[in-house]
């Protein structure tokens, strides 16, 4: 793939965790869809089942078809969220990749706008994990200022 001279290796690096960041949110909205498409309708049946009710009546079919269309809803958009999440993310990779300033700012806030929440988080569960994506992203907003703080070019 084609790196831009102005691009360095830790500029490289974010473009790369941005693109596995897109890449694994990207997958998991493609589970999403496969769940519409093959496990939702058996949950919808098995729930019915369990309480008992008789699928052949109105109210059921009604249950069911209600149940079944809502969450056929909300799992769309949740698969149409993490497309855009990952649209973005392999956008601003692409950005990162050529070192363009735009994406330079755009991973400094929106990485800065994260902090907070993993500040929280930390407080609020002592994780290691929420620990490691404040560290992670405190780098990554880090750098971002820094190549930012740098004389522009002027293909950027």
């Amino acid at each position: 793939m084609f790196v831009d001279e102005k691009s360095t290796g830790p500029l490289l690096s974010v473009a790369v965790f941005e693109a596995a960041k897109g890449a694994v949110v990207l997958l998991a909205g493609l589970s999403v869809v496969a769940l519409i498409h093959h496990g939702g309708q058996h949950v919808v049946e098995r729930l019915v089942a369990h309480l008992h009710l008789n699928p052949a009546k109105d109210n059921p079919a009604i249950f069911l078809k209600l149940v079944h269309d809502l969450a056929n809803v909300r799992l769309w958009m949740l698969a149409a969220g993490a497309g855009a999440y990952a649209l973005v993310r392999f956008i601003e990779a692409y950005g990162l990749w050529h070192g363009k300033r735009w994406a330079k700012w755009f991973a400094a806030l929106s990485g800065a706008m994260y902090l907070p929440f993993e500040l929280r988080e930390i407080v609020s569960s002592h994780s290691g994990l929420a620990v490691a994506a404040l560290l992670i992203n405190g780098l990554v907003v880090a750098l971002m200022v820094h190549e930012l703080r740098r004389p522009k070019t002027s293909s950027e």
